[in-house]
This record gives structure tokens, sequence and C-alpha cells, in this order.
């Protein structure tokens, strides 16, 4: 790579970022995913503060330390690898062992936490010889939006039509092998656009636009399916939070909002449309990620996007005083190695994507 096309330290920071952010939002939701968002107030008074342990009877996360990882870090961290490994392409068949093995691997390590149904649905049937365009035809929930941040930091995003294409056809070969559906591209397209729009130095607010914009056109890619739009999800959700804020509604019950009206489940159309939402709701990413944490449901997933796409805009200024270093110890001590290892994987990564850009 010439001198010309090197990332710049800017681009450096916002790429580790989004990385950590991933990790540090994915920490923090860890104990309060599958509660309900009164639990979460009862457990925390209204907002996380920080890292807290699981609790043992929890189904999916019992006995997790405080500011360990769950499959949504795991699974981006693994796309990114598949990325850097293709040289910027992910092969379908690839992708679909990899996963298979992960899970493997997440068994013998006594979790529960193991692959979400679309994708369950999408590996199984690609074991028994479905061919693989057709085996993520029924994928809607949040799974490819949760492990899509890589192919964000790797792809630049320009606003001509080709620019934007070109992101969205990142986005559906690493996408469609289990979620080829029209919702969840758009879900993964939305938070693949607002990572890279970031990485290129976006203030929030558009960032958050690029997302949205990707979301609408995507529209028409995938298998239709019935179901809300995404990009008009979005922009519904943000509208709720400019009447929150013009009201001067406290942030806890402004949480309790978002939870009742935008929905946390893994449906691609409440979770990632929430996830916008905290971050326009919030000023400080720091915050924003506490605070999707706290909604509940399926709170990792949720903060992990909102902590890949803050962490995108802010670069690893968010995270510096402290979380980024505990969710790295915490989870590489739990994965058995010396730590996760994202400055080298965003410093890859951004290589692809300047490779890219020409």
């Amino acid at each position: 790579m010439s001198d010309a096309t090197a990332p710049t330290e800017g681009e450096l920071d916002r790429a580790l970022g989004a990385l950590q952010g991933l990790a540090v939002g994915d920490a923090l939701g860890m104990p309060f995913q599958l509660l309900r968002r009164d639990a979460v107030r009862e457990r925390t008074g209204g907002v996380v503060d920080g890292f807290v342990e699981a609790e043992a009877e929890h189904p999916l996360a019992g006995g997790m330390p405080a500011g360990a990882i769950t499959d949504d870090t795991e699974q981006a961290l693994l796309v990114a690898r598949l990325l850097i490994d293709g040289e910027g392409r992910i092969e379908a068949a690839a992708l679909a062992r990899a996963l298979v093995a992960w899970e493997d691997d997440m068994r013998r390590r006594g979790s529960t936490d193991l692959l979400g149904p679309s994708t369950t649905r999408a590996v199984q049937a690609v074991l028994r010889g479905e061919p693989l365009e057709t085996a993520g035809r029924t994928g809607t929930t949040n799974g490819a939006a949760m492990r899509i941040a890589p192919v964000g930091i790797a792809t630049p995003l320009s606003a001509d039509d080709a620019g934007a294409d070109a992101l969205l056809d990142a986005v559906e070969a690493a996408s469609s092998v289990t979620h080829a559906t029209s919702l969840a591209l758009a879900a993964a397209s939305a938070v693949a656009a607002a990572v890279s729009a970031g990485v290129a130095g976006a203030d929030l607010p558009a960032a958050l636009a690029a997302g949205v914009d990707a979301a609408e056109r995507c529209r028409d890619r995938g298998h239709w399916v019935a179901g809300a739009d995404v990009a008009a999800r979005i922009r519904e959700a943000m509208a709720l939070v400019e009447s929150l804020r013009a009201a001067e509604v406290p942030l806890g019950e402004a949480i309790d909002r978002l939870a009742l009206v935008v929905g946390t489940s893994l449906a691609s159309q409440e979770s990632i449309p929430a996830a916008f939402a905290v971050l326009a709701l919030v000023d400080d990413p720091w915050l924003a990620v506490r605070a999707a944490a706290s909604l509940g449901g399926d709170a990792d997933t949720i903060a992990a996007i909102a902590g890949a796409i803050a962490g995108a805009v802010h670069g690893t200024a968010p995270w510096a005083r402290g979380p980024a270093a505990t969710v790295d110890a915490v989870s590489a001590a739990r994965l058995g190695a010396d730590s996760l290892g994202l400055p080298a994987i965003a410093d890859a990564l951004l290589a692809l994507r300047h490779r890219a850009a020409g």
C-alpha cells in the first residue's frame, strides 16, 4: 500500500473504536438479555451503571462474569477474520462452516448462548445439502446486523449510487447464507453504512442518516417477506426520540418508552431501530451504550450495535478510561487468549477499505 492510500490516524482510531464499542456494548448488555425492561429497572434503578455479572439462573448468561462478551462480538470477529483471510470477500460456504465450528466450540465451553434462530435454520439447511443460494430465505432476525460492523469498517461508502451499491453488495455477500430476506439485509445495511460513514469522519447525525439511506436502498434486495419496513421504523423511532427530548423526559422514562413502542426483540425492525433511537436520544456515547443495555430484551445486540456506531463516530475515547481494557482482559481470558487482538483486526480491515477505494 502506498502512503497516499494509507489509513489516517483518525481512521485507525475510529475503526478500533467501532470494534471496541461493539464489544463494550455487548458486555454491558450481556446480563440483561432476555429480561423485561421492568426487571432491568429493578436491578439497576433505571440505567445500567457499568459491567455486572449475570445472575446465576440466567438462561443464557448464567455464570458469566462482568465484562464478558457474547455471540455478538465473537461472530463479528469471525466475520472480520473471514474478510481479512478472503482479502475483502466472504464465501458463503466458508461463513457457514465457520459458524458451525463456532457453535461447536461454544458447546465445548459449556455455553447455551448459541446460534440464533435464523442462522440455525440456515446452517442446518446447508448441512442437509440445500443450496447456499436458498438457505437464508427465511432469515429475518438481527443476526446479520449484529455481526456486520467489520464490513462497514472494510468497505468505503460514497454518496454516489456506485459507492452505495458496493457497500450493499458487501453486506449481502456477508449475510445472505443465513439472512437473505429484505428485512434482515436492510437492517444489516443500516448498521454497516452508519459504521462506514463514521469511520470516514461523519458526525453522528450524518452516520445515522447514512444508515437510514442504506436501509431504504436495500428494500428491493433479497427475498421479500412481510414485515414493517426497517428504514421507516428507524425514522419513526427517531421521531419518537425528538418528542421525548423536546418534552425533557427523564432518561429512565425515555428508555421505558423506547422499549414499549420501538421494541427490543430479535426482529430486525425492532432491535436496529432501537439502537439508532438510543444513539439519537443520548449525546454521550458511554451513556448511550449503557442506555441501550438498559432496554432489556435483546439488550446485548442492541447495545453492541449502538457501541459499534458510536465508536465509529467518536473513536476509542469513549472506551479508553477502563471499559475497553476490562472487556479485552475478561473476554480474552475466557477465550484462552492474551487479548481479543482488536488493534490488528482494525488495521487489517482498514487496509481492505483503502484497497477497495483504490
